[in-house]
């Protein structure tokens, strides 16, 4: 860091594997990239090209190598996935992972309807060449997924091989784990933690009262995705306790209450 401050909470170490910062990309350019990553590179884990994004970006092998050689670790969005599945071209799609050099796979199911013993054989097949995440949760606001089924499928998915499981909510953060406010399911997450490990985890949290409540319920170190590349400078100082929002969380209560 640039200077010190005493009393900051302690940050886990890159590469790491709770505290990872997952920051979507929805379309940026390779100038686009090479400036955030002068600025956020120490703040970013991994950078998912959201949903159907890689199709339809210019220049996808070098900003994939951009990432890349910053050391990042870099993967489609799993509607990719789904859109290849669905048309019966898995093999198609690993043949694509292999062409950019992708390490990671997310495997997810939110807009098609998938057997999810058939979601757990795919996510068997790509542990054998992938570091694979899973995502848990609808795209669909309609369809509400009772706790115990949350519970139930990240544990299978767990089993089956993943490094992480995703908890659904979208870029815009208004479904699955959050109500279409975005105010958060508080009684389903915590459900959820009385089951699954939190570092096992990734909380799609795109908003700030989002980042700020998982911040404050699990600490500095909970995983979040979803986040914007222009919100990776100012998620760490939630992190950090270096905003209003957790400025006094990670105080001890006689500086807190300083006048």
């Amino acid at each position: 860091m640039n200077f010190e401050l005493k009393q900051l909470p302690q940050r886990t170490q890159k590469p790491r594997n709770a505290g990872i910062t997952m920051m979507m990309d929805k379309g940026l350019s390779v100038r686009e990239v090479e400036d955030l990553l002068s600025t956020s590179l120490g703040h970013i884990d991994l950078v998912k090209l959201g949903f159907g994004t890689s199709y339809v970006t210019a220049n996808l092998d070098k900003k994939i190598a951009a990432y890349q050689s910053a050391g990042l670790p870099v993967y489609f969005g799993g509607t990719l996935f789904e859109a290849f599945i669905v048309r019966n071209q898995l093999d198609d799609y690993i043949k694509t992972l292999k062409r950019y050099n992708l390490k990671h796979v997310e495997v997810s199911d939110g807009s098609i309807t998938l057997n999810h013993d058939k979601k757990c054989e795919y996510i068997k097949r790509l542990t054998q060449e992938f570091t694979v995440l899973s995502e848990v949760g609808s795209k669909d606001a309609e369809k509400i997924i009772p706790p115990y089924k949350w519970i139930e499928l990240m544990q299978k998915e767990i089993e089956a091989g993943v490094w992480k499981v995703i908890a659904e909510a979208r870029e815009a953060g208004n479904v699955g784990i959050f109500r279409g406010s975005g105010e958060v399911r508080e009684g389903l997450v915590q459900e959820i933690l009385t089951k699954i490990p939190e570092e096992t985890i990734i909380w799609e949290a795109p908003q700030k009262a989002q980042q700020v409540y998982f911040i404050k319920l699990i600490g500095p170190n909970v995983n979040l995705g979803n986040i914007a590349p222009n919100e990776m400078i100012p998620l760490e100082t939630l992190r950090l306790g270096l905003r209003g929002d957790t400025f006094s969380f990670f105080l001890n209560k006689d500086q807190a209450n300083m006048e």
